[in-house]
């Protein structure tokens, strides 16, 4: 009886990660209820039908079913989620960007090689989302400075991350969340460095191909260049007064622009009742300026974040100016948005001066753009407002939210961005150093290193807690918790075994190295079908009953999902990082298997040559 019962146990959990797979893959059904479907299915299962041992004592008990939402590799993940926004939130790479954008100006093919290193290098040690999101317009520039399609260069940048990203272990979830199956299936828990080398081998001979061949093999579509202009490439005109505290007094004009306004046309000073016409060379910035200029966006929105003060030159007329002082004063709060003077607006014909709207609103209109035609007055207060203006505004974010009632202006929400923080960049880089020596040494555990460089993120300033709670993906938490849950299940009831056994007995008589080389070409097909984080959660308890079953380090076999579970080129759902270059590349589906599929192969040949030498199997 107690046999049947184990069989049944076993091909209930089966039939359960079946549909777990269709779900998870099926983009009809929501990820989140997926997830939670999954572990009441698992609970219901495991409570009517309980798993019991000779003695009568239950082996998969509702705490051990939910454990995987409280593993310390997944408050590991979300915390390095986290730290990882700190980083972006602060700008805290913009400078080293800076620096390559430089290099593309004469060496521009050195340039993308030393970028896509650069990637691989920053991925080993930080979530590899957000570093894909900072390169992404980098890249962009690059194709456009080599008259090239960017569709030639995004999936490069995303597989780029992918690579680095198993060669440590906290490079990637995937590679914490192996070493939480694998702990929980009773293996010693895996270093920082321990796969470093194979998965630097495997990083290398994947550079080389995504630098070489897939630029020759993906099409190169036509850019929205133009479209992208119209949007974020046109200027604002901005009036900004020098305030007396502001890092602009006594700024000296060099070559004609003034460094703290880089990247921005100063239009003309007017100094009381003097105007001052370009070029300004050995003019010095006083207080009361009030400075008239053209600006994009971008431009505009990095002068604030290098020089939070100068915010206080917008304040309005009728604004109190302690109060808005200090609204102003703290940039982290801040947020850019666009909004456009709706056609029945009490604003349309009236100046800025005129129509109250820091006193109505509490946000600040920093810049106007007038989409039909160049604007041509002297000062920005000045300009009569029409419909279909669009408004560059500064405020808290719920001010800025709150315009979505105002029935004067249509807030573009998708324009709404948080100012970087980059006056905390220095803290932000301190903190991950922090952690990632702290991890890499065994100094912390890589979980407690982690919780505390969130923690520090937060009371540093370099994040506020509700950007810390938005960078944490719900999908994410579910999502492991689910798979942790299956993945327990199969443990438990011996399923791991029933596959170990299945997979040895269709290789009859084959060596540990083609076992191990077989291995690794399931997990790699399966990894780019379901999430790589669910799949190298199911595989790990198989790959250890194989090791064991063959004889050989269950860690082999470990190490092997790490690297084939990231292998998740072929398709845009298989990663991340693939659907976030899928719009800026022009991607089509098909576009990451042409790519991707050889890759997957080429990776799988050098490890199928190179881990049984390495790990002695020959």
């Amino acid at each position: 009886m107690e046999i049947v019962g184990s069989v049944y146990h076993i091909w209930a959990v089966f039939a359960l990660i079946a549909v777990a797979i269709f779900a998870f893959a099926n983009e009809q059904v929501e990820l989140e209820i997926s997830s939670i479907g999954v572990i009441a299915a698992l609970l219901l299962l495991f409570h009517f039908y309980p798993l019991v041992d000779e003695s009568g004592k239950n082996l998969l008990t509702p705490t051990q079913i939910l454990a995987g939402i409280a593993d310390p590799a997944l408050i590991t993940v979300l915390s390095l989620l986290v730290v990882g926004q700190g980083i972006v939130r602060t700008g805290a790479l913009e400078q080293p960007i800076r620096r390559l954008v430089t290099l593309r100006r004469h060496h521009p093919i050195l340039a993308i090689a030393v970028v896509l290193a650069s990637v691989l290098v920053i991925s080993a040690f930080m979530n590899n989302t957000p570093v894909v999101v900072i390169f992404i317009p980098l890249m962009t520039a690059l194709a456009e400075r080599m008259h090239r399609s960017t569709s030639t260069l995004m999936i490069p940048l995303s597989y780029a991350s992918i690579l680095g990203g198993m060669t440590t272990l906290i490079g990637s979830s995937t590679n914490l969340l192996v070493m939480a199956a694998a702990t929980q299936a009773g293996q010693p828990k895996i270093g920082f460095f321990d796969f470093t080398i194979p998965g630097a081998v495997l990083a290398f001979f994947g550079m080389i191909y995504a630098l070489i061949v897939i630029p020759r093999i993906l099409p190169n579509r036509t850019s929205m260049k133009g479209e992208v202009v119209d949007i974020s490439g046109k200027q604002f005109i901005v009036q900004m007064e020098v305030a007396p505290d502001s890092p602009l007094v006594g700024e000296e004009a060099v070559a004609g622009q003034f460094p703290s306004l880089r990247n921005i046309t100063i239009r003309f000073i007017q100094r009381g009742e003097h105007v001052l016409l370009p070029p300004f060379d050995g003019i010095t910035l006083k207080p009361a300026d009030a400075v008239v200029f053209a600006g994009t966006r971008k431009s505009i929105t990095e002068a604030f974040s290098d020089n939070p003060q100068i915010l206080q030159g917008f304040l309005e007329p009728d604004s109190p100016n302690a109060e808005a002082t200090e609204e102003l004063g703290n940039v982290q709060e801040q947020t850019l948005a666009e909004a456009v003077v709706a056609p029945a607006s009490r604003m349309i014909g009236r100046a800025l001066y005129q129509i109250s709207f820091h006193y109505r609103t509490r946000c600040v209109v920093v810049g106007i753009q007038r989409r039909s035609r160049m604007i041509r007055t002297s000062r920005m207060t000045d300009i009569r407002l029409e419909a279909g203006d669009v408004l560059l505004i500064l405020g808290n974010r719920s001010d800025i939210m709150r315009l979505r009632n105002n029935p004067d202006v249509l807030l573009m929400e998708w324009s709404t961005r948080e100012l970087p923080a980059t006056a905390l960049a220095w803290q932000a880089r301190i903190i991950f150093g922090a952690v990632v020596v702290c991890a890499a040494t065994g100094l912390l555990p890589i979980v407690v290193a982690a919780v505390c460089g969130a923690v520090a993120m937060v009371v540093s300033g370099c994040l506020n807690v509700y950007q810390a709670s938005r960078s944490i993906d719900r999908r994410i938490l579910l999502l492991i918790g689910a798979a942790l849950g299956l993945g327990a299940a199969m443990q438990a009831t011996g399923g791991a075994s029933y596959l170990a056994h299945g997979i040895l007995g269709i290789m009859a008589g084959a060596g540990p190295s083609v076992i191990l080389s077989a291995f690794f070409l399931l997990v790699a097909v399966f990894t780019n079908i379901l999430s790589n984080n669910a799949t190298a959660v199911l595989f790990t308890p198989i790959g250890i009953s194989i090791a064991q079953e063959l004889g050989v380090d269950p860690m082999i076999f470990v190490f092997a999902v790490i690297f084939a579970a990231n292998c998740s080129f072929a398709t845009p759902m298989g990663y991340q990082t693939n659907l976030l270059v899928m719009g800026p590349g022009h991607y089509k589906f098909a576009d990451f298997f042409k790519a991707g599929a050889p890759l997957v192969l080429l990776l799988w040949i050098i490890f199928s040559l190179f881990a049984p030498f390495y790990y002695g199997l020959m």
